[in-house]
């Protein structure tokens, strides 16, 4: 352990100081997470240590996830720390849920938090209603792009700015490359329109090559698909049942899998609402089978909290699911198929879905429907799959007599 890390750790006395008002209902939250005592303890314990530090470096209860930030930027090389920041982290994540403090974003280590990216977070959820997936997304190649250029931004340069961004994408393939220029460019839109950075510097950011759905999708075939249903059979998995069916059915993405509210289904009417990216909701057919896996997991598996997202976690902390927890529950399921993929996301399920729509007669514009594709040429993409349907896109030769 490092000397810094033994010097703190003899100064600690065990107090809880700026949680002490909140230890209470916090080991109440923690019961109703699914946590057993012991662990509540244990959780308590490290708890005090975190608190005790950030109570000796002056942080406040407002200022929790700044505290947690440089906690984590400082001890970050033992299990012990590991340990303290966990706890630390449930207790933001409670204080959060009680409305205790803002729910702006999740702790991250301190070399990810500066006040500039949590300005640009809002700034882009306010004006740009960009989703928290995506300003994650873009948080990682940020955090590099102000290490690398610094915080006073009249000083970057077009030079610096393009170097930044060629030397970054340099180990990656085409579509990171892309994510890096994407996020690079919002940002410097965020710095002229903030009066930050003079006007035209996101133009020095270069572009990258590849054209628009030059690749075929991805998909697996029918028996693949249910070997990957086959292996979330039995009690014990209910909740990857009625996930994977969702996806590989109705191609709906890992994030509206995750935010699905009990009350966007119409049992009587057997469809369900959903919102995409679009934010706007559309309804989708309900079918039979997945109605009954989705009754049977909430039936049989779902654990009882007070929330009305369908899908929760099962183990602690219980909470509802999020948009990487599908990802894992697909990524498990492959797994146990023994199905080896390229793609290995919940992606390749909303392509198999689209693939075998389209093989068993659906037309395009129904299949984009379902996918709620707002580009036409989106759902073309699909067509490459199989050269039968590329005679529905086909333009005639320039000079035929079809002309």
């Amino acid at each position: 352990m490092p000397t810094h890390n033994r010097g703190i750790r003899k100064s600690v006395k065990g107090r809880l100081h700026m949680a002490a008002p909140h230890v209470g209902e916090f080991k109440i939250w923690l019961r109703g997470g699914g946590y057993r005592e012991t662990t509540i303890e244990e959780l308590v314990r490290l708890l005090a240590y975190w608190t005790d530090w950030a109570d000796a470096a002056g942080f406040t209860i407002d200022a929790v996830s700044a505290a947690f930030d440089e906690f984590g930027a400082v001890f970050k090389e033992g299990r012990k720390d590991r340990e303290i920041l966990n706890s630390a982290a449930l207790f933001i994540h409670h204080l959060q849920d009680r409305g205790v403090v803002p729910r702006s974003q999740k702790p991250m280590p301190a070399c990810k938090a500066r006040p500039i990216l949590n300005e640009f977070r809002t700034w882009m959820r306010s004006h740009r209603g960009i989703a928290e997936s995506s300003l994650d997304t873009y948080q990682t190649t940020l955090v590099d792009f102000l290490a690398a250029l610094g915080d006073d931004a009249q000083s970057y340069t077009p030079h610096a700015i393009r170097a930044f961004v060629l030397e970054r994408a340099r180990p990656h393939g085409l579509a990171r490359a892309k994510s890096i220029a994407v996020a690079t460019r919002a940002f410097l839109r965020f710095l002229v329109a903030t009066g930050r950075c003079p006007p035209g510097r996101e133009l020095a950011v270069p572009g990258f090559a590849g054209w628009r759905l030059a690749s075929v999708p991805g998909f697996l075939a029918p028996a693949e698909m249910e070997r990957i249903l086959a292996a979330c059979a039995g009690e014990s998995r209910l909740r990857d049942k009625a996930v994977v069916l969702l996806l590989a059915r109705l191609g709906l993405r890992a994030s509206e899998v995750a935010n699905l509210d009990l009350h966007q289904i119409d049992w009587r009417n057997g469809r369900l609402s959903v919102a995409g990216k679009s934010r706007r909701a559309e309804w989708l057919p309900l079918t039979q089978e997945i109605g009954d896996a989705i009754l049977a997991y909430i039936e049989r598996g779902r654990p009882r909290i007070p929330t009305t997202r369908v899908f929760i976690t099962d183990r602690p902390p219980i909470r509802p699911v999020t948009r990487g927890a599908i990802k894992g529950i697909v990524r498990h399921a492959l797994a146990r198929a023994g199905v080896t993929s390229a793609h290995q996301g919940a992606h390749i399920l909303r392509h198999s879905a689209a693939t075998q729509m389209l093989r068993h007669g659906v037309s395009l514009a129904g299949v984009g429907a379902v996918l709620r594709h707002r580009d036409p040429t989106m759902t073309m993409h699909y067509a490459k799959v199989d050269f039968a349907l590329l005679s529905e896109i086909a333009q005639p030769w320039a000079g035929s007599p079809a002309c």
